[in-house]
C-alpha cells in the first residue's frame, strides 16, 4: 500500500512540474502603403510556453509621416 502511495505521489509532483524549453518566436512584419516586409526571429531560453506565447503576439501598429498613414501588420507563429 505504502508503495502505490508513494507511487502516486511521484506521479503528481511530475504533472505540476512544468516543461521549460527553448522556443522560437518568429515575426513577419508587413507595411502598407509601400508593402515592405521583414521577418524578426526571437528565442526564449528555458523558458515555458505559455511565458513564451505571451511575448509572441500578432498586432497592428499605425504610424503618421507627413500626413501619410502608414498600418504595419506583424503576425507571429511559436515554435
Amino acid at each position: 500500500m505504502k508503495k502505490i502511495i508513494l507511487l502516486l505521489a511521484v506521479v503528481s509532483a511530475f504533472s505540476f512540474a512544468s516543461c521549460k524549453k527553448d522556443h522560437t518566436c518568429t515575426c513577419t512584419y508587413v507595411t502598407n502603403p509601400g508593402g515592405s516586409t521583414w521577418t524578426d526571429v526571437t528565442t526564449y531560453t528555458k523558458a515555458k510556453k505559455g511565458d513564451a506565447m505571451s511575448h509572441c503576439l500578432n498586432g497592428t501598429m499605425t504610424d503618421e509621416y507627413f500626413g501619410q498613414t502608414y498600418t504595419t501588420t506583424r503576425t507571429c507563429t511559436l515554435k
